[in-house]
């Protein structure tokens, strides 16, 4: 295709977008510009336009195998030839099964619902809390994000999350203050005393370990996490872990919960089960709670479907063969030196690493549409929030992790200016 077709192409896929796409977290029509994509391959993105970028995303922190690998593709492929899909209620098949083996291998929790998306997973691991201890008020910590539905949105930050328009319709759940990244034994202190005023009222704790995603990338002290273990214990409440971020090696342990050595009795997974391909996610549990529940009324049409169950256990051995834990060790490292001179820049609140999470706090409200130009005339996709500009790279980044935190840094030197 030559450059006149390819810019004509280009302006009728932008115009029809445009014209009839919903982009998510965002107005129609689109304000920002959108970008057409044409091809991933590896850790880079290929725009329509010709241009090539280092994905800093992982396309929201689910390809951490990078794109277009040659092993999940022949999963998908091999797959396809037997089914692509059959209902789950009654019927079951081998990809399910073999994920579900897999998972409860891999987490200790030996009940697995598989879900469609992160979002439902939660919906599903509230029922499942909801209905095993008859009680209907959760506790969680300011701070959070645990998806985009009413249960979810009930338990993300009321104040300063992103779901303050739907807050009279919302259930009210109990929320602590958000848990600092330093041990402090006051905050121990409060966390008792809250769960134990509200213990008779509450069915679970939910948390997302260690690191909370899109509610603010903050991290804290695994020491909290541990003690809210101890308190669920003490007054006969669950405990949910929302491990749909953090889960599979994204934080330099498998799971989040492994910083604090906690196994909680509900966990959700998503993102990069499947290593980017398909929408899939799943709750797991303890057997106590899966035969205190006995039926759960829940069941999405696409449930186990063959082909995202297939890719998801392609990524997960290919996850368990590669050398994960040093991959995140050196990109941890990488970041950490990478962004040391970002802290200085004027516009800048804070900047913070944990495994492989990079993160640019400002003081003020990020221009999205300006600095995105900035990290792109350096070759990398990267996609702020709020006052965030942030980084969850694939883990097979390698050499290329330098051209993400030069992008990052030059953007943090524009925080702040016209």
């Amino acid at each position: 295709m030559g450059p006149r077709e390819r810019n004509r192409l280009l302006n009728t896929i932008s115009d029809l977008d445009r014209e009839h796409v919903w982009h998510p977290y965002a107005p129609v029509p689109q304000e920002a510009p959108v970008h057409v994509v044409s091809g991933a391959d590896g850790v880079r993105l290929t725009l329509a336009d010709g241009r090539e970028l280092v994905d800093g995303m992982s396309s929201w922190w689910s390809a951490i195998h990078g794109y277009n690998h040659p092993r999940l593709n022949r999963a998908l492929t091999d797959q396809l030839r037997d089914m692509a899909h059959v209902m789950f209620g009654g019927l079951t098949h081998e990809p399910a099964v073999r994920l579900a083996h897999t998972l409860a291998t891999m987490t200790g929790l030996p009940k697995v619902f598989i879900a469609d998306s992160g979002s439902v997973a939660v919906e599903v691991a509230i029922k499942m809390a909801f209905q095993f201890t008859g009680r209907s008020r959760l506790f969680t910590v300011r701070g959070g994000y645990h998806g985009d539905t009413f249960g979810a949105m009930s338990v993300c930050d009321p104040v300063n999350g992103m779901h303050h328009l739907f807050s009279d319709v919302l259930p009210q759940h109990v929320f602590a203050e958000r848990p600092p990244a330093e041990f402090d034994e006051g905050y121990l202190a409060r966390l008792d005393e809250m769960v134990a005023r509200h213990a008779h009222e509450l069915a679970a704790i939910i948390v997302e370990p260690v690191v909370q995603g899109a509610g603010g990338m903050h991290f804290y002290h695994p020491s909290y996490l541990r003690r809210l273990r101890e308190l669920a214990d003490e007054h006969g409440i669950l405990l949910i872990a929302d491990e749909i971020a953090t889960g599979f090696g994204r934080t330099g342990e498998l799971f989040g919960c492994d910083h604090a050595g906690v196994r909680p009795d509900i966990m959700c997974l998503g993102k990069a089960l499947t290593g980017g391909y398909m929408s899939l996610a799943a709750t797991l549990c303890t057997e106590r709670v899966a035969q205190g529940i006995g039926v759960l009324m829940h069941g999405p049409t696409f449930m186990g479907n063959p082909l995202a169950t297939a890719v998801a256990s392609a990524s997960l051995e290919l996850l368990q063969e590669r050398p994960w834990r040093e991959e995140v060790k050196r990109i941890e490292a990488g970041l950490t030196e990478g962004l040391a001179e970002a802290v200085r820049a004027p516009g800048v609140k804070d900047v913070r690493v944990l495994g492989a999470i990079g993160v640019i706090e400002a003081h003020d409200p990020i221009d999205v549409t300006r600095i995105q130009e900035i990290v792109m005339r350096h070759g990398v996709w990267l996609r702020p929030f709020g006052r965030l500009l942030y980084t969850m790279p694939p883990y097979s980044i390698g050499e290329d992790l330098p051209m993400i935190t030069t992008a990052m840094t030059a953007a943090a030197r524009a925080l702040g200016s016209a």
